[in-house]
C-alpha cells in the first residue's frame, strides 16, 4: 500500500505572508488536496526576538482568505526544542555528533588564517576526534559529524539530482552552547515528526536539503521526496520586491482581487498543465503534479493577474460573488449593504460582473445602484448635463413612462426619440448615464434602467432634467 501523501507549509512568523510564501503554501495545498494526503502548518518561532503574534495571525489570515485550509493543529517549532535537543543528543551517543568546545574567538581567528592562506574558511573542530578524557569543563556546542570526502547528492523532483561536494558541508552546529536548537536540526526533526514525505519549497532552501539530509541519515531515518521551486521575479526578471507592487496577500485581498484568481494565477506561477491557463480549483487540484513545476524562476505579471480575475469575477455563481464582495467590503472598512440594495445587486449582477477585474471595479460599474437621490454626477458626467442635454431628458420622460419596462420596448423608445430629435442614440446615451449613474463609464443605460426598474428610473431622469446646471 503506498504511503499517504503528507506536505508541510513552514513560514517564519516575522511579517505578513509574503507572495512567494502563497505560492509555496498553495503547491503544498494543491499536491495533498489532489493525492488525498494531508496539509500541515507549521509556524517556525525559534527566532523569539522577531517573531510576534501579529505576524503568525497575518499568516493565519492570509490563508483563510486564499482557502489554503490546513488539517490538525498548526505545529509551533519553538515549542518542541526539547525534542530537538534529544535527537542532537542520540546522535552525539552513536557517535554521529561531537562535543565542540572551540570558543567564538578560537573559530574566528581560524577563518582569518584560512582566509590569509587561501585555504577554504569552512571550520574544522579540533575536537572532531578529540578523546573524551581530554574534554575540559567548559560550556559546549554540538556538531554534526559531517562526511569529509565524497558527495552528497539531492534527488530532486523538480532540479533532478544536484550534487554537493561534501568538502562543501561542515560540521553543523546542531545545539548551541546554551543548548538550544539551530534552525537546520528542528527543521529535519519536525519533518520527520510530523510524517512530512514530500518537501516542497522555494530553490533558496536547495543546501539545506544537503545538511538535513545529513540528519536523516545519521538518525536511521527515510528520506522526504524534495522539490524545490524557482523564486518569484518581477517584470524586469530580478528578485520580487516592493519596488515591483505588493507583495503580502492581504494587500491584493484589499485591492479587492478574488481569491479563486489569485489561487489560479499563483499556481501557474512556475507550474504548468498543458496550455491551461483559466482553471477551477478542482481542476488545480486534479492537475497539479511535481512534474509541471519548471526549473526556471516565474515572472510576476500583473496584466495577466487582472485577466485571470476578471475570467474569475464573471465565473462566479451571483450569490458566491455577492458573498465575496460583502467579505471585501468588511474587510476594508466599507460598511455592509441594505437588504434593498443587496436585491438590487443581485438583480443586476449579470451586468456588473463582465470585464470588471477586481471588486473596487465591480463596485464602481455598480455605483448607479448603490448611489442614493440625488445623484451628484462627477466630473465627466457633469459635462454631459448641458442645458440642452437636461431640456432633452425633460422631453425623454413621457416617451420613456409610456414604454413596456423590457429592454426591445425600452431600446425601441429611446431610439424613437432619438430619431424624433435628428440626433444619434449616443447623444442622448451620456446625459442618461449622468442622470442614472452620475458616471460616464457604467453598464448600458438599458441594464441600468432594468435593474433600477420604473419608477426609480423616471424619477433619476425628471431630477437630472429639473436640475440646474
Amino acid at each position: 500500500m503506498p504511503q499517504k501523501v503528507v506536505t508541510r507549509f513552514a513560514p517564519s512568523p516575522t511579517g505578513y505572508l509574503h507572495i512567494g510564501g502563497a505560492r509555496t503554501a498553495l503547491f503544498n495545498w494543491l499536491f495533498a488536496r489532489g493525492n488525498d494526503g494531508a496539509f500541515l502548518l507549521r509556524i517556525e518561532d525559534t527566532d523569539r526576538a522577531r517573531s510576534t503574534p501579529e505576524a503568525t495571525q497575518a499568516i493565519l489570515d492570509g490563508m483563510a482568505w486564499l482557502g489554503l485550509d490546513h488539517d490538525g493543529e498548526a505545529i509551533s517549532q519553538a515549542a518542541r526544542a526539547e525534542r530537538h535537543a534529544e535527537v542532537a543528543h542520540q546522535m552525539l551517543a552513536a557517535g554521529a555528533a561531537y562535543k565542540c568546545f572551540s570558543t567564538q574567538e578560537e573559530i574566528q581567528a581560524f577563518r582569518e588564517a584560512a582566509r590569509a592562506e587561501g585555504r577554504s574558511t569552512l571550520f574544522q573542530s579540533p575536537w572532531r576526534d578529540a578523546d573524551p578524557a581530554t574534554h575540559p569543563d567548559a560550556p559546549f556546542a554540538l556538531r554534526i559529524k559531517a562526511p569529509r570526502d565524497g558527495a552528497t547528492v539531492i534527488r530532486d523532483a523538480v532540479q533532478g539530482d544536484v550534487t554537493i561536494r561534501n568538502d562543501q558541508l561542515d560540521d553543523m552546529v546542531l545545539l548551541r552552547s546554551d543548548g538550544s536548537p539551530v534552525y537546520m536540526l528542528a527543521v529535519a526533526v519536525d519533518d520527520h515528526d510530523m510524517g512530512v514525505t514530500h518537501v516542497i519549497r522555494g530553490d533558496d532552501h536547495l543546501n539545506n536539503a544537503a545538511r538535513q539530509m545529513l540528519i536523516y541519515e545519521a538518525m536511521g531515518w527515510p528520506l522526504p521526496v524534495y522539490a524545490h521551486i524557482p523564486l518569484i521575479h518581477g517584470p524586469d526578471g530580478k528578485k520580487l520586491s516592493k519596488r515591483h507592487g505588493a507583495l503580502g496577500v492581504a494587500e491584493y485581498r484589499d485591492m479587492g482581487y478574488p481569491a479563486s484568481g489569485m489561487r489560479n494565477y499563483l499556481a501557474r506561477l512556475g507550474w504548468s498543465h498543458g496550455d491551461a491557463e483559466f482553471f477551477t480549483d478542482a481542476e488545480a487540484r486534479e492537475w497539479f503534479d511535481l512534474d509541471g513545476i519548471g526549473k526556471s524562476p516565474a515572472r510576476f505579471d500583473f496584466k495577466k493577474l487582472d485577466n485571470l480575475c476578471g475570467r474569475h469575477i464573471a465565473a462566479t455563481d451571483d450569490a458566491a460573488l455577492l458573498h465575496e464582495l460583502a467579505e471585501f467590503r468588511a474587510a476594508t472598512g466599507l460598511p455592509p449593504l441594505s437588504e434593498e440594495k443587496n436585491a438590487l445587486m443581485a438583480k443586476g449582477m449579470y451586468c456588473l460582473k463582465e470585464r470588471a477585474k477586481t471588486y473596487p471595479e465591480l463596485l464602481e460599474k455598480a455605483e448607479f445602484i448603490l448611489a442614493d437621490r440625488p445623484i451628484v454626477p462627477d466630473g465627466k458626467a457633469a459635462a454631459q448635463l448641458t442645458p440642452e442635454a437636461r431640456a432633452l431628458l425633460g422631453e425623454l420622460t413621457p416617451h420613456m413612462q409610456n414604454a413596456r419596462w423590457e429592454r426591445e420596448s425600452l431600446e425601441a423608445a429611446a431610439n424613437a426619440f432619438a430619431a424624433e430629435k435628428e440626433i444619434t442614440f449616443g447623444k442622448l446615451a451620456g446625459p442618461m448615464r449622468a442622470a442614472l449613474a452620475g458616471r460616464s463609464a457604467t453598464p448600458s443605460v438599458f441594464d441600468m434602467m432594468l435593474v433600477l426598474g420604473p419608477q426609480e428610473t423616471l424619477a433619476r431622469l425628471d431630477e437630472a432634467a429639473r436640475e440646474e446646471g
